[in-house]
């Protein structure tokens, strides 16, 4: 038995065998690390939360403006509509010839142009040569394919089943194993020509521009009529046309009559009162909203117009003449809200 020696401190030990104070330390690491990692996923709940309420923002105040644009844009329609109602005689009449109008209102900038809608091809009343020229001349189909488009567009209106020699009706509509079949009838939209047997969406692309449903006549308009559609006409050539457009564009400034375009050959119609307008309203924040309609005046005070089409059109800009009347003039009016 040995006395008078003092006893070494062992340190108490966990049941594992460790020091209990290694023990409590590698705790509070494993807790730090946790407290760590839920900081950062709250950290990461917020910013989603703080972006996801940012994004909602600026949805709402985008569509805010956006229904502010379109309510600005359909008045300048409504106002378009109203100076070319006016009396010819009036001062400062606005002429349905592609001039482009602009003013402010409030915030917005307003701009609007219309044209009389003869300016255009109608597909459901206009001559096989009309429309050959141009599926040909602007659409780029050669003469065989541009006779054979405009035998099925004439085979689509026409009210019988009994096919044109290059035209297309039912049978022909099932051989491309297409589940529809001419409507027999004119055509209800510009839009319905994309169903035309032969008609690609490039076609279509180029063409539509030219082509309306609306004016019921034959002939065009030259004095309205675009680029494209002069070129639709029988020996338009491309020196005649630029020479007709520099005549046309002197004479709206120098406020003349419009002088006959020479290869207009008897496809030629006076304008029509019903009217294609393109009116456009721009925020500050940038945010814009384009109306195209296309109006007839009813005659009955109590419902003025009549529309044929109302719909949202390109947000193209409306600072510069309409693609219906090139070297149209704009005009500054500065008169304030319609």
């Amino acid at each position: 038995m040995r006395t008078g020696t003092a006893h070494r401190f062992r340190p108490v030990r966990a049941r594992g065998g460790r020091p209990r104070g290694r023990m409590r330390r590698r705790e509070a690491g494993i807790a730090l690390i946790v407290a760590l990692w839920l900081t950062v996923l709250l950290t990461v709940i917020a910013s989603a939360f703080a972006f996801s309420m940012r994004s909602e923002a600026l949805a709402a105040r985008n569509a805010l403006s956006l229904a502010q644009a379109r309510a600005i844009a359909d008045g300048a329609v409504e106002r378009m509509a109203f100076e070319l109602s006016r009396p010819r005689n009036a001062p400062a009449v606005w002429e349905p010839n592609g001039d482009t109008h602009t003013w402010e209102d409030g915030d917005a900038v307003v701009a609007a142009a219309a044209v009389d809608e003869a300016a255009k091809i109608d597909l459901n009343v206009a001559p096989d040569v009309l429309l050959k020229g141009l599926f040909q001349n602007v659409g780029g189909l050669d003469a065989e394919a541009a006779q054979k488009l405009v035998e099925g567009v004439l085979d689509w209106r026409d009210p019988d089943d009994l096919r044109r020699p290059s035209g297309a009706e039912e049978p022909e509509y099932r051989a491309a194993g297409l589940k529809y079949r001419p409507a027999n009838a004119a055509f209800e939209t510009v839009g319905e020509l994309r169903r035309v047997l032969g008609v690609t969406p490039a076609l279509y692309a180029r063409v539509a521009e030219s082509l309306t449903v609306y004016s019921r006549q034959p002939g065009v308009n030259t004095a309205t009529a675009s680029r494209e559609v002069l070129r639709a006409l029988p020996n338009a050539t491309p020196e005649a046309i630029d020479a007709f457009l520099a005549q046309r564009r002197d004479a709206r400034a120098a406020k003349l009559p419009v002088p006959p375009f020479p290869g207009v050959q008897g496809f030629g119609a006076g304008a029509v009162p019903v009217w294609r307008i393109r009116a456009g309203a721009t925020l500050p924040d940038g945010v814009t909203f384009v109306r195209d309609a296309v109006l007839r005046p009813s005659g009955d005070p109590r419902r003025p117009v009549i529309a044929l089409l109302w719909q949202e059109g390109p947000r193209a800009s409306l600072t510069e003449p309409d693609a219906a009347a090139p070297g149209a003039a704009a005009n500054a009016d500065g008169q304030g809200k319609p």
